[in-house]
């Protein structure tokens, strides 16, 4: 029998706005494991072993968009949108602004040479995810992740304290050059958001090794797909191939913290079948907010522990 671990979103997120996507059952028969330090990356090393003590996002990403990842240190520099209100400036999305790839080639060119006379190489992979190559031995300050700052005071993620002077410093100059940049004014004339940031983050070198007890994993978020890529095994097309790969006496792992999301498909149904089947022997939880269960089809019987009744509307 096969073994599954599913990663989630915050338990209270969870328990608050879908209370029926994770099965009470195996939360309250269950066996309730040590929690972990709160953390979607915190979740991420307990899949995957590599080197180092974050996760190099942009060194990763760059091995899915280019052959040129190894040997070098990645910074994501991704086009970005800021709004200011009455009392602050706000991200308000970063990545997908639906740039076309001549817009994007257009609006990095025009930035390239403020990041070449400081030292760094703007490469636009996607109009999406834009690069920065930065020179051996760089000395980088910690950065927020888009995920972080969104919808916040973009002054709460900024690098801080005399190593982030620099990167504050580049980012307002390239919030000028984008301000007046023609692309950006045909984009307001028709409506678009404006690409008027940049947003530094994932900074890292591609691990030389990555190693995992999984032997396949189901998600839709691109660095754990290089993750798996680098540690050897396949990713799945669907949930119910990584539920096939399951049966088998595998472990898989199943990303339900993102697009592959737990408010989508029958995915809970399709595990609690295949644990009445015994072709999985047991699930694993791992939340976003450190919570960890592990739950087996003979839990079912722990009929001391009662299951909270959900009122209809």
């Amino acid at each position: 029998m096969g073994e599954l671990s599913l990663l989630l979103p915050d338990l209270a997120h969870v328990k608050a706005r879908l209370p029926a996507a994770v099965p009470a059952a195996w939360l309250v028969r269950g066996d309730r494991l040590p929690d972990a330090a709160p953390g979607r990356d915190i979740a991420l090393r307990e899949c995957f072993e590599f080197t180092g003590t974050a996760i190099p996002s942009a060194a990763l990403t760059r091995s899915l968009d280019a052959a040129d990842a190894a040997g070098a240190l990645w910074l994501r520099a991704d086009p970005a949108w800021v709004m200011a209100d009455a009392v602050t400036l706000r991200l308000l999305a970063c990545g997908n602004m639906d740039l076309s790839a001549s817009d994007s080639e257009q609006l990095a060119r025009a930035l390239k040479p403020l990041f070449g006379d400081a030292g760094f190489l703007l490469e636009p992979a996607t109009p999406s995810r834009w690069y920065l190559r930065c020179p051996a031995g760089a000395q980088l300050p910690p950065f927020s992740s888009p995920q972080a700052a969104l919808g916040d005071d973009i002054a709460r993620h900024l690098p801080q304290g005399e190593s982030g002077r620099r990167w504050r410093h580049l980012m307002n100059e390239a919030q000028v050059i984008l301000h007046n940049h023609a692309v950006n004014a045909v984009r307001s004339r028709r409506g678009a958001a404006p690409v008027n940031s940049l947003w530094f983050w994932g900074a890292g070198e591609l691990p030389d090794w990555v190693r995992t007890t999984y032997s396949m994993v189901a998600s839709s978020d691109d660095i754990v797909h290089a993750l798996a890529r680098l540690a050897g095994i396949p990713v799945a097309g669907t949930m119910a191939d990584a539920l096939d790969a399951g049966r088998g006496e595998v472990r898989v792992l199943v990303d339900l913290d993102g697009p592959l999301s737990i408010a989508t498909g029958a995915w809970a149904e399709s595990v609690q079948k295949a644990l009445a089947e015994l072709s999985v022997a047991q699930v694993e939880l791992k939340f976003a907010s450190g919570e960890r269960y592990r739950y087996r089809h003979g839990h079912r019987w722990r009929f001391w522990r009662r299951i909270p009744q959900t009122r209809a509307a």
